[in-house]
C-alpha cells in the first residue's frame, strides 16, 4: 500500500530506502511522471530533514514544497507541469540550509559500447566511465561513480559529501553487465569517499574505488575525488620523435644505447632531521633528474607507485592500481616529474603489478562479497609465496581492468614502457607450488593459458596504441619467446631481464680469486643463449636486500680487491651484449644493504674510492652512448666474437664487439685476478692501431695505473683465431676497451674532488706475471 495520495512509493518500498537495502532507487526516487495522479511527482529521501522545497533550475523559481511523508522521506506533486526539467532541492535542517541538486533525476552516463568492451574483455579506457570522473551532463557539472560488483545486492557511495551515511546515495544497478552508477553535481575535488558494499547474505562491506586516481594514506584508505586534469604537458617534442623512431623499426631501442637506472622513490634520497619525510616530485625534478643525467643513464625506471598501503613491499602490493602514491605528491606532480624527464631526454619505465595484489579488506579481494578479480579455489587464486592473490585473467572484466591499466599509465602519464614483475608465475599454474596444490590446464598442463592469452594482447595493444615504447618482463626461466612477437607465437614483449647471467655473474663475483678459474663458464655461458631473446642485463633491487649483502660487500678480499673487482664487473656488464639495468647506490658501491625505510648512503661519496667507482659509471655510461659497437647489434651474433673465452687458467675473458659498419668495433679484455700480465698477446679484429678507450685500473678510477698509454698497432700475427695480434698490458682486476685510434677516446666527465678522504681500509698488491 501507498503511504499517502501524494507519494507513488509503498510502505515496503520506502521501508527498504529508508535502511539503504532497495537496489531499485531510481526507479522511485528523483522525478516521475505517475500516470495514476496525471503528474509529474519528485520523491527524495533526505534524513533528519524538515522542508523540503523544489527550485526549478532555470528559472530560480520554487515550483513546490513538498510533504514529509515519513522520517526523512519528502514526495509531492509538481502542479502545471508535465515535462520533466532540471530542478534542485532546497532542504531545511535543524541548523542549516543547504541546496542539493538531485543525482536521481539524472539518467545514466553509461555508453553501451564502452559497457560492452568492458564485458567482452577489450576495453582500454574503463577508467574514463568506472571509478570517478568528472563530467558535464545535461549543462550541469559533478562527478560520475561508477563501480563493477555483479554480484552485489545494493551499491551505495558514501563518504565526505553524504556524511558517510550508506542511505543517501544509491548507486543505479545495471544487471546485464554488472555495473552501478550514479551522477553527483554536489561534490568537491579532495573529497574522500568509499564504495559501501552489500553482499549476497546481506552483510555490508566498505571499499576503495578500484579506479580512484587518488588514496588516502593508511588507515582510512579511503578513495579521493581528483581535481579536473588541467596539466599542460610539454614533452611534445620528446613524444613525437618516440613515434618517429617507431616507425623506422618496429622495435626501435634494440639498436640504440639503453643503461637504466633502477630507482625507489622513497628511499634515493629523504628529508627531515632524521630522515622520515619522502622527497616530493618537485624535489626529485631538481634533485634526482640531474643526477640520472650527470651519471650517463638514458632511462629511469621506477619501482610501483601505484598506492601501497604497506612500506615494506616497496610498491608491489597495490591496493590503488590507477592511483599514484600519495608520498611524493599528487598526480600532476607525477606529471610534471615525467614530463622533465622527457625535456631532459630521459626515457621513464614504470614497474608494473599485473601478477597478483594483496589482501587488504579494503581492497579487491573479495570485493562485492564474491572471489570477483581473484579465482575462488586457492589453488588457482592465491600465491603462496606472497599470500597474496592472483587476477583471474580469464574473466573478460579482470582483463579490461588491467588492459586499461596498463594503457591509463602510458597514456595519462606519459611512460615510456612497462616493467611486468613476476611475469613466471603468471605462466605457469604450478609456480611455486607442490604437486597437488594446483590445477591443470584444460590440456593436461601446466601453463596458465589465460594469462598467456592476456600477455599476448597486453603486448599487441599497447605496442599498437603507443609506438616507440618499451615492454619488459622480468621472467626468470626458460620459457621461450618472451621477446618474440606474436605472429610467432611469442608473448611479444620487447625486452626480458636476462636472470640467468646475474645469478651466474653475481655467483662468480663472490669466488675468491683463487677459485674463479674453475667457474670460468659462469661469466661465458651466458652467450650461449645471449640471442634467444632481447635481453636486458639486470642488477637491480632484489639482488642487495634480504640477506643478500650490497654488491661491494658480495665481493671478497680486502677493500682494493673489492673496488677493483667491481669495477671489472660493470666494465664487463656493459660491454656484454644486452641492455643494462642497475640498481640505485650500486653505482656508487654503497656498503650496506638497501633499506627501504632509509636514503641510500650518500655520505660515502666523501671517500675517494666511492667516488672513483661512481665516475667509473659515468665513463662507461659515457663510451657506451657514443659507441655502436656496445649497442647497436646487441640483439645479433653479429655483434659479439670471443677472441679468448678459454683462459680458465689466468680468468680473463677477450672479446669483441661490432656495429653496423665496418670500422664499428670494440676490443674488451676482462682480468678477473689481481695478476698483472705484461707482453699479453690478444688477437684483434683488423689491421690497424689501437687506443685504450677506457681502463679501470686508471687511477682515476682508484686503481694502480697500470695503463697502455700508447697506442698498439696490429702485427700481421695470427692469433685467437684472428689474423693480427698485439701486445698489451693487462692489469690485476680490471676491463680495459680497445677502439680503433680513428675514435678519439673518452675523457672523465667528473674528476675525483681533490679533499676527498680515503676510507682506513688495507690494500693489496697486484700480482705480476709476464705469461701470455
Amino acid at each position: 500500500m501507498m503511504i499517502t495520495s501524494d507519494t507513488n512509493i509503498h510502505a515496503s518500498v520506502l521501508s527498504q530506502i529508508s535502511v539503504g537495502q532497495f537496489n531499485d532507487v531510481f526507479s522511485q526516487l528523483g522525478m516521475h511522471y505517475v500516470e495514476e495522479f496525471k503528474s509529474l511527482v519528485i520523491n527524495c529521501f533526505l534524513p533528519e530533514a524538515s522542508q523540503v522545497e523544489v527550485i526549478d533550475l532555470k528559472s530560480g523559481r520554487k515550483v513546490a514544497t513538498l510533504t514529509a511523508v515519513d522520517a526523512g522521506f519528502f514526495s509531492g506533486k509538481i502542479p502545471r507541469r508535465k515535462n520533466k526539467f532540471q530542478y534542485l532541492l532546497r532542504v531545511s535542517y535543524p541548523l542549516s540550509v543547504v541546496e542539493i541538486i538531485d543525482p536521481y533525476q539524472f539518467d545514466s552516463l553509461l555508453d553501451d559500447k564502452d559497457v560492452y568492451l568492458f564485458n567482452e574483455g577489450s576495453q582500454l579506457q574503463a577508467y574514463l566511465f568506472q571509478g570517478a570522473n568528472w563530467q558535464t551532463h545535461q549543462g550541469i557539472k559533478g562527478v560520475h561513480f561508477c563501480v563493477w560488483a555483479p554480484n552485489a545486492q545494493n551499491v551505495a557511495l558514501v563518504g565526505d559529501m553524504n556524511h558517510w551515511d550508506p542511505r543517501r546515495h544509491i548507486l543505479r544497478r545495471h544487471p546485464a553487465s554488472g555495473l552501478w552508477d550514479i551522477f553527483i553535481a554536489d561534490v568537491d575535488a579532495g573529497m574522500h569517499y568509499k564504495f559501501s558494499i552489500e553482499d549476497a547474505q546481506g552483510n555490508r562491506h566498505e571499499k576503495s574505488d578500484p579506479y580512484a586516481k587518488m588514496m588516502q594514506a593508511a588507515p582510512g584508505n579511503a578513495s579521493i575525488v581528483t581535481d579536473v586534469d588541467a596539466y599542460q604537458w610539454q614533452d611534445t617534442n620528446w613524444m613525437t620523435q618516440r613515434i618517429a623512431n617507431a616507425q623506422q623499426s618496429s622495435r626501435q631501442s634494440c639498436n640504440q644505447p639503453m643503461a637504466i637506472y633502477e630507482v625507489q622513490l622513497a628511499s634515493w634520497r629523504r628529508k627531515g632531521d632524521t630522515g622520515e619525510c619522502f622527497y616530493d616530485y618537485q624535489q626529485l625534478i631538481d634533485e634526482l633528474i640531474p643526477y640520472v643525467k650527470k651519471m650517463g643513464f638514458t632511462h629511469l625506471q621506477l619501482m610501483p607507485i601505484s598506492e601501497y598501503p604497506f612500506d615494506g613491499s616497496w610498491g608491489y602490493q597495490p591496493v590503488g592500481l590507477y592511483a599514484p602514491t600519495y608520498r611524493f605528491g599528487k598526480p600532476e606532480g607525477l606529471k610534471a616529474f615525467i614530463d622533465s624527464c622527457h625535456q631532459h631526454d630521459l626515457a621513464v619505465l614504470l614497474d608494473w603489478v599485473p601478477a597478483h595484489f594483496p589482501k587488504d579488506p579494503h581492497g579487491l579481494a573479495r570485493f562485492d562479497g564474491s572471489c570477483l578479480y581473484e579465482h575462488a579455489d586457492p589453488r588457482q587464486g592465491e600465491h603462496p609465496d606472497w599470500d597474496t592473490l592472483i587476477y583471474n585473467y580469464g574473466r573478460a572484466e579482470v582483463n579490461s581492468f588491467l588492459l586499461s591499466n596498463a594503457y591509463y599509465w602510458l597514456s595519462e602519464f606519459h611512460f615510456d614502457g612497462l616493467r611486468l614483475d613476476a611475469v613466471s608465475s603468471m605462466l605457469y599454474l604450478d609456480y611455486s607450488r607442490e604437486q597437488d596444490q594446483w590445477l591443470p590446464n584444460e590440456h593436461g598442463g601446466r601453463e596458465n593459458l589465460a594469462a598467456i592469452s592476456f600477455l599476448k594482447r597486453l603486448n599487441i595493444e599497447m605496442y599498437q596504441a603507443f609506438p616507440g615504447i618499451d615492454m619488459v618482463a622480468e621472467e626468470s626461466t626458460a620459457w621461450g619467446g618472451v621477446t618474440q612477437s606474436t605472429e610467432h607465437q611469442g608473448l611479444g614483449f620487447g625486452y626480458k631481464w636476462n636472470m640467468g647471467w646475474m645469478n651466474d655473474s653475481l655467483s662468480y663475483l663472490k669466488r675468491d680469486p683463487l677459485y674463479r678459474s674453475h667457474h670460468h663458464n659462469e661469466l661465458t655461458f651466458g652467450l650461449v643463449y645471449a640471442y634467444t631473446e632481447q635481453f636486458i642485463l639486470s642488477v637491480s633491487h632484489d639482488e642487495v636486500v634480504h640477506g643478500k649483502g650490497s654488491l661491494i660487500n658480495k665481493i671478497p678480499g680486502d677493500d682494493w680487491q673489492k673496488f677493483a673487482t667491481l669495477r671489472a664487473y660493470f666494465g664487463f656488464m656493459w660491454a656484454h651484449p644486452g641492455k643494462k639495468l642497475l640498481f640505485m647506490g650500486c653505482e656508487f658501491a654503497q656498503r650496506n644493504e638497501w633499506n627501504h625505510n632509509l636514503s641510500l648512503d650518500w655520505h660515502l661519496l666523501e671517500y675517494q674510492a666511492h667516488q672513483q667507482i661512481q665516475h667509473w659509471i659515468q665513463d662507461l655510461n659515457a663510451l657506451y652512448l657514443h659507441t655502436p659497437a656496445l649497442y647497436a647489434l646487441d640483439t645479433h651474433p653479429a655483434g659479439f666474437s670471443w677472441l679468448d673465452c678459454h683462459n680458465e687458467a689466468n680468468s680473463i675473458l677477450v672479446f669483441a664487439r661490432f656495429g653496423k659498419q665496418s670500422n664499428e668495433h670494440v676490443v674488451i679484455v676482462i682480468n678477473m685476478t689481481p695478476t698483472v700480465h705484461h707482453d699479453f698477446r690478444i688477437g684483434l679484429p683488423q689491421h690497424t692501431a689501437y687506443q685504450q678507450a677506457l681502463n679501470s685500473d686508471d687511477a682515476r678510477y682508484g686503481g694502480s695505473h697500470l695503463i697502455n698509454e700508447h697506442a698498439i698497432d696490429a702485427e700481421v700475427q695470427a692469433w685467437q683465431g684472428q689474423d693480427y695480434s698485439a701486445l698489451i698490458t693487462v692489469p690485476p682486476l680490471s676491463c680495459v676497451i680497445f677502439t680503433p685510434v680513428i675514435k678519439p677516446s673518452v675523457k672523465s666527465l667528473s674528476q675525483p674532488k681533490t679533499k676527498a678522504q680515503s676510507e682506513p681500509k688495507a690494500k693489496s698488491k697486484p700480482k705480476t706475471s709476464s705469461k701470455t
